[in-house]
């Protein structure tokens, strides 16, 4: 297992494990945010469905819009990954060893609270970082001039769709639904390595599984289970947020409560199938580097 020897060395390794999942990964998460969208705002019975779940929805996609519209704005998705998971890897080990140095006096100490904290403080951080560039994305897969869902935002690329936004809302509007986005990627950031280490040490103690291939795929994917459980409700606030034009909700708190009030309370969990296959590759590659 590769040991990055200093935060500089963590955060290129993460930045770049991070961009090798997203070139297998982007087409699940272009399809998850069409199912978020879907329906917003709209009784159940009262919308036509688009997409009726994951395979459906890549094969509605390729059939109207080909190749390129699974990969709409993988640049901006590249540009994120290389902030996010750079800065999750990248300051997790200085903020978990100040803060184990400042609560138990020694730096080498493993506390879960510590590592919860660390975690999370850390993904917080990327999240802000790249809050714009994963705005851009978003209402890059959005759009479809064959089957739209939610708001339809056309930019020629990624430049253009920063430009636009600068030019209309100010630092402001690149920075729409950050609120949610600190949230979800605190939540992940806390949870993926230590319950990776949880599932690790229990499936070692409990099933005999031996060190290797097959335990750190096994421990990957229950931690990326986990992780998804506890991130796509803020995620589909997030996707939602990023992607309103003008007010349509006044906050993060607004978007949940109106989307539980008028779609019922499943509707956060929109497009759970295509997030967790997106993350899987994720939580492998991030924990390996860690």
């Amino acid at each position: 297992m590769l040991t990055p020897t200093s935060p500089f060395s963590a955060f290129v390794a993460g930045g770049i494990a991070g961009c090798g999942a997203v070139s297998v990964t982007h087409p699940f998460e272009t399809i998850k945010i069409r199912l978020q969208l879907q329906g917003e705002l709209q009784a159940k019975s009262t919308h036509p469905r688009l997409y009726r779940g994951v395979f459906h929805g890549m094969s509605a996609v390729l059939k109207n819009e080909g190749v390129r519209g699974l990969y709409r704005g993988l640049g901006c998705a590249y540009t994120y990954q290389l902030v996010l998971n750079g800065s999750r890897l990248g300051f997790y080990e200085p903020f978990r060893s100040n803060v184990a140095r400042s609560v138990f006096g020694d730096a080498s100490v493993q506390s879960l609270p510590v590592n919860l904290f660390s975690g999370a403080m850390s993904g917080v951080i990327g999240a802000v970082l790249g809050s714009p560039f994963f705005l851009v994305k978003t209402r890059l897969q959005s759009y479809s001039p064959s089957l739209p869902v939610g708001t339809q935002h056309k930019y020629r690329n990624a430049i253009d769709g920063l430009r636009q936004i600068y030019g209309t809302e100010g630092i402001k509007g690149l920075y729409r639904g950050v609120g949610p986005a600190m949230i979800r990627t605190g939540f992940g950031s806390s949870v993926q390595l230590p319950t990776y280490f949880l599932a690790k040490r229990t499936l070692a103690k409990h099933f005999d599984m031996a060190e290797g291939a097959g335990l750190h795929l096994t421990s990957s994917a229950i931690s990326g289970v986990v992780v998804c459980v506890f991130m796509h409700p803020p995620d589909t606030i997030m996707s939602r947020m990023y992607n309103q034009s003008g007010n349509l909700y006044k906050g993060a708190f607004d978007c949940l409560r109106s989307t539980i009030k008028t779609e019922g309370v499943l509707a956060i969990y929109k497009g759970f199938s295509a997030h967790l296959a997106r993350i899987w590759p994720h939580t492998v590659s991030a924990v390996r580097k860690s």
